[in-house]
């Protein structure tokens, strides 16, 4: 089994066009987005490893923020996920795997968690 190490940027609130409803198409849509990511390891990391043998965790927070397109309507949020595993694995070779999570805030009446996980790995 091949070690990796876990990257996690969760809880992101973004504001993104999304959904297939009329009341959903014209106003963007508060997303609770959170993103783990599994990266191929160099070896060990010593006390004075660069991060280039890392991630820099502002790399994840981008592609779930800043690297989605203004103005884009995503009709699904499964396809906002995909948007930023390839945003991630176009990033940087060592990405093995990517999970996003969405949480469709605007339609909880409760407080309760409804969304999706999309996980996928490096072809």
């Amino acid at each position: 089994m091949t070690d990796r190490l876990q990257l996690h940027v969760h809880d992101l609130e973004v504001m993104v066009l999304t959904g297939i409803y009329s009341e959903e198409t014209h106003l963007p849509q508060p997303l609770r987005i959170s993103v783990t990511v599994d990266l191929d390891l160099p070896g060990r990391f010593d006390p004075d490893s660069p991060l280039s043998e890392s991630k820099n965790y502002l790399d994840l927070k981008h592609a779930a923020t800043t690297a989605l397109p203004a103005g884009v309507h995503f009709k699904l949020v499964e396809a906002v996920a995909e948007h930023i595993c390839e945003t991630l694995f176009l990033g940087d070779r060592r990405v093995a795997r990517v999970e996003v999570k969405i949480v469709k805030l605007a339609i909880a009446e409760a407080g309760e968690s409804i969304g999706i996980s999309l996980v996928r790995h490096r072809k």
